[in-house]
């Protein structure tokens, strides 16, 4: 397994575009392309950018109210397929299917959103399920893919990138994982004590 892998293609959706401008420079400083949707597709394109929309790759529009978006096998085929498996590698030919090198999420703000006193109907749309499995699909494949799994990590892989371009180590994409497997628990423990109440 390669220990340092270039990151050549971004999946970015996330729910805060704050603080999101100095990452997307970084990135595109080192000839990474954009891959996104939605508001977040708008927002990095309002900067000067190309983005390719995630329809132009699973052929798909957004449906049911925004409900599913990234949610197709062409987005976590690219997330999930492993670089040194040759299996894995034909079948992403064969169903022409992107590497994407780097995950950037930041969920739907769940916990605000019940704080704010939102009514039941609010605060169930705000149960995220393409982000939370963005996350989980690319921590699992920390040996390939990069995770930022919230807006609070950033700045972490913006100083990375200031001092080694666009590319990462293992070490420093399991550190990623971890953070962002204790996103996703975090996230779930919350949905989990609203239900609860």
């Amino acid at each position: 397994m390669a220990q340092e892998k270039i990151i050549k293609t971004a999946l970015i959706s996330v729910y805060h575009k704050d603080g999101l401008e100095e990452l997307l420079a970084e990135l595109n400083a080192g000839g990474v392309k954009f891959l996104s949707t939605g508001g977040t597709q708008q927002f990095i394109e309002s900067l000067g950018y190309e983005c390719q929309t995630v329809e132009s790759v699973t052929t798909y529009p957004s449906i049911l109210g925004g409900r599913v978006k990234t949610l197709h096998p062409k987005v976590f085929g690219g997330i999930l397929a492993r670089r040194d498996n040759e299996g894995d590698q034909e079948q992403m030919k064969e169903y022409d299917i992107p590497a994407i090198d780097l995950v950037v999420v930041d969920l739907y703000p769940f916990e605000d959103t019940v704080a704010s006193g939102a009514g039941e109907q609010d605060i169930i749309e705000k149960i995220d399920i393409g982000g939370i499995s963005l996350i989980r699909a690319a921590a699992k494949n920390f040996a390939d893919v990069v995770i930022i799994p919230s807006k609070a990590e950033y700045a972490t892989l913006v100083d990375i990138l200031r001092q080694q371009g666009p590319c990462t180590t293992l070490c420093q994409r399991r550190a990623f994982a971890t953070r962002a497997f204790q996103v996703s628990s975090s996230y779930d423990t919350a949905i989990h004590q609203w239900f609860e109440q």
